[in-house]
């Protein structure tokens, strides 16, 4: 038990490096999103944003699921560092 909370705590940290990452790409418009490298992070990321897409639709053109997703993660995180 004592590997498996500091493992979880790096995979989330991880986690949400991707999740920033994928964020920042969405600034620019002329990235394909079904060519690699960009393919494979969408795969990975997208099944977690869709949960909170699915709590808070896009408001007006712009999609704040992230900001929530991101919160949740490191809300997670420092909650497996308490311990």
């Amino acid at each position: 038990m004592s590997l498996l909370i500091p493992t979880l705590a790096s995979f989330i940290t991880l986690y949400s490096s991707l999740l920033i990452i994928r964020v920042l790409l969405t600034w620019f418009p002329t990235i394909n999103w079904y060519n690699q490298p960009f393919a494979a992070l969408s795969q990975i990321t997208d099944p977690y944003l869709n949960l909170f897409r699915s709590i808070i639709p896009p408001l007006g053109g712009m999609d704040f699921s992230p900001v929530l997703a991101i919160l949740a993660l490191n809300f997670l995180g420092s909650l497996l560092t308490a311990f």
